[in-house]
């Protein structure tokens, strides 16, 4: 399994202080992080060096993060780039409309799941580790059962009926 410090994950938030706690929770880790304060920037830093994984809030000045996507997947360099959509505009006029759009595959397939700010730093190392086949060892032996139920929600919205159904059947033998 890889470790975090062999993995770079670029941050594009145009909030200084998300950026900011989104790289100390990564950081704190072990990974390396780059930031971005909008779209234009992500593609300045995709230049320089191509990350592991994309952290991107969706609604930004300058570039959007969904204009951001669309640059980017139409370069072959940066399609395969896996990425986790991070907003507070998942249920408003801001961003509901383009997460819609990405979370059912109408613009191109991205993430089946994103993340609600405010992020809790548990569920975004757990979520980034699991997606980059990373061992994150945890020093508090577990989640608490709301962390646990916001990430069974999570995963629950992007699953397929087969997903669901298997995850029905495991609940139920576990009584």
């Amino acid at each position: 399994m890889a470790k975090p410090e062999e993995k770079t994950i670029l941050i594009v938030d145009d909030e200084e202080d998300v950026r900011d706690y989104l790289s100390t929770v990564l950081e704190d880790a072990g990974y390396n992080v780059v930031t971005a304060v909008d779209g234009n920037d992500a593609i300045e830093k995709l230049k320089q060096k191509v990350p592991d994984f994309i952290s991107l809030d969706l609604v930004m000045p300058g570039k959007s993060g969904i204009k951001f996507l669309y640059e980017m997947r139409h370069n072959p360099d940066w399609a395969g780039i896996p990425f986790v959509i991070v907003t507070a505009h998942a249920h408003d006029d801001l961003g509901k409309e383009d997460l819609d759009d990405i979370l059912s595959g109408k613009t191109f397939s991205g993430p089946s799941v994103y993340l609600e700010k405010p992020v809790k730093p548990e569920q975004y190392v757990k979520f980034i580790s699991e997606r980059l086949g990373v061992d994150i060892e945890s020093e508090e032996g577990g989640q608490d059962e709301a962390e646990l139920r916001d990430q069974l929600e999570q995963m629950l919205r992007g699953a397929d009926s087969d997903a669901l159904e298997k995850a029905i059947r495991a609940l139920k033998n576990k009584k």
